[in-house]
C-alpha cells in the first residue's frame, strides 16, 4: 500500500512564519508519528539557510488523517531540525516543550480562537469592487448572502479539520465582510498549537479550491474596522478550582516588564490592531476584568460567578505563533501561581 505523506512545517520568513508543504510517498501506513521518516528541504529557498549550506531537516511530531487526500494519506506537522539534530532558531515548538514539560504537573490547557479573512484577489470577500459594504454590525454571527460571505469554503473546512480528527470546539462568522473564526481545543499546550498550524494549512488549503485566499494579517483593512486576533483562553487545575489563582494569574501577567515582553512576542503589527478601539486594549497598557472586552486580559462573567474557569488574553494578532503564545502563558502565569502555592 502507497502512503501520501504531507510533510508540513514552519519557514524561516518575517515578521510573519509562513507554511510549506511537499509530498513523501511512503511504502505502506506507518504505526505512530515516531515511526515516520525524518526528511530534508533547501533551507535556502525558506529563509533557514545560506545557499552554501542549505540542508535542513524535517523531524514528524504530529501526524493525522489527510481529509484533502482521503484514503490512508496522512498529514505530517515536522519540526525544522540543523543536521546536527539540534532545533533550528525557526523552530519555536522546542521551547514550548520544555516549559510545557516543566510545569505539566498543574495541567494548564488552552483554547485559541482564531480569525482570519478571506480575499479575493485585493479585496476581502464581500467587499464591492471599489467601494466599502456597510459598516461592520450584522456580519457578526449573521445569516444571508447580503452579510454573509465564504460560508462555503468555511463549512468545506470545518469538515476537513474534524475528519483530521483536529479539536475544533467551533465556528463563527466575524465583524466584517469575509472574516471568520474557529476554535481549537481546549487542550494542552503543545497539542493546541499542533493542531492550530495543522487547522491553519488546511484553511488555505481548502480555500485553495475556491481560488480563494485566506490571510492571518491583525488589521486586514485600515479604518473603521476590528482587526484579526487569536484570544487565547488559558486555565491551570488551580485556576479550574478556585478563583485566587485566576487572580493571580492576570495580577501576573502585569507585573514588571511581562506585559510587553509578551505583546512583542504576540505577532507582527501588534499595534496596529491593539489601538484601544474595536474591543481591544491599548497595546502599550495591561488590565484585566471581567466581562470587559476592552481589556487585556478577560475573565468571563461566568467564571466570577462560578469562583473557578479560566481567563482570555484578548492580545494575541491572528498571525501569532501558537508554540510562543502558549509557551509565554505557561511560564509566566505557572511560574506566579507555583510561586503563591496555588498549584
Amino acid at each position: 500500500m502507497t502512503i501520501k505523506a504531507e510533510y508540513i512545517w514552519i519557514d524561516g520568513t518575517e515578521p510573519t512564519a509562513k507554511l510549506r508543504s511537499k509530498t513523501k510517498i511512503l511504502d505502506g501506513a506507518v504505526a505512530d508519528v515516531a515511526g515516520l521518516p525524518l526528511w530534508g528541504f533547501d533551507g535556502s529557498s525558506t529563509n533557514q539557510a545560506e545557499g552554501h549550506s542549505s540542508d535542513r531537516v524535517l523531524k514528524p511530531v504530529y501526524s493525522c488523517p489527510d481529509p484533502i487526500r482521503g484514503g490512508e494519506h496522512i498529514l505530517v506537522l515536522c519540526e525544522v531540525l540543523n543536521t546536527d539534530m539540534t532545533p533550528h532558531s525557526t523552530n519555536t515548538r522546542a521551547e514550548l516543550v520544555e516549559v510545557a514539560e516543566r510545569y505539566a504537573a498543574q495541567e494548564p490547557i488552552f483554547g485559541i480562537e482564531q480569525e482570519y479573512t478571506f480575499f479575493k484577489g485585493h479585496r476581502p470577500l464581500g467587499f464591492p469592487d471599489g467601494g466599502f459594504p456597510a459598516p461592520q454590525g450584522g456580519y457578526y454571527c449573521g445569516v444571508g448572502a447580503d452579510e454573509i460571505h465564504g460560508r462555503d469554503i468555511v463549512e468545506a473546512h470545518l469538515d476537513n479539520c474534524l475528519a483530521a480528527g483536529l479539536g475544533i470546539s467551533g465556528i463563527n462568522a466575524e465583524v466584517m465582510p469575509g472574516q471568520w473564526e474557529f476554535q481549537v481545543g481546549p487542550l494542552d499546550p503543545v497539542t493546541v498549537a499542533d493542531q492550530l498550524w495543522i487547522a491553519r494549512w488546511l484553511l488555505y488549503r481548502t480555500a485553495e479550491d475556491f481560488q480563494v485566499s485566506a490571510t492571518l494579517h491583525p488589521k486586514p483593512v485600515k479604518g473603521d474596522w476590528n482587526g484579526a486576533g487569536a484570544h487565547t483562553n488559558f486555565s491551570t487545575r488551580a485556576m479550574r478550582e478556585g478563583y485566587d489563582a485566576i487572580i493571580t494569574a492576570c495580577e501576573s501577567l502585569g507585573e514588571g516588564s511581562k506585559p510587553l515582553d509578551h505583546v512583542k512576542n504576540y505577532g507582527a503589527g501588534v499595534d496596529e490592531r491593539l489601538t484601544g478601539l474595536h474591543e481591544t486594549a491599548p497595546w502599550d497598557q495591561y488590565s484585566y476584568g471581567v466581562s470587559d472586552r476592552g481589556a487585556s486580559v478577560r475573565i468571563p462573567w461566568q467564571v466570577e460567578k462560578d469562583g473557578k474557569g479560566y481567563i482570555e488574553d484578548r492580545r494575541p494578532n491572528a498571525n501569532v505563533d501558537p508554540y510562543v503564545v502558549t509557551r509565554l502563558l505557561v511560564d509566566t502565569c505557572c511560574a506566579a501561581l507555583e510561586k503563591a502555592g496555588q498549584v
